[in-house]
């Protein structure tokens, strides 16, 4: 992927000596993309997870599945995603 206006975690943008920091942005638009709803994206409407409503959804799959449409639909490339034991989400999904 070409580079990226960076954040911090807050959200923020990151500045180094007074300027903007580029660089790979791919799981900060990943996390975009989680947390984000349908329709939050005036120019792209269909992205969107809404992950943090899934919390308690007992269908794992259907969710690992929404989610590699939406990473595929905006162009990435889906090697690994799973849910680990712990409950994380496992992703491996870099721009083609």
């Amino acid at each position: 992927m070409t580079g990226d206006i960076l954040l911090t975690p807050e959200g923020d943008f990151q500045i180094e000596n007074g300027d903007f920091v580029i660089g790979d942005a791919t799981l900060q638009h990943q996390q975009d993309i989680l947390i984000s709803h349908k329709g939050e994206y005036k120019e792209a409407p269909e992205i969107g997870v809404g992950i943090l409503s899934e919390v308690n959804n007992e269908n794992p799959r259907a969710i690992l599945a929404q989610i590699k449409r939406n990473f595929e639909y905006d162009g990435m490339q889906v090697n690994t995603l799973r849910v680990a034991d712990n409950g994380n989400l496992i992703v491996d999904a870099p721009y083609k």
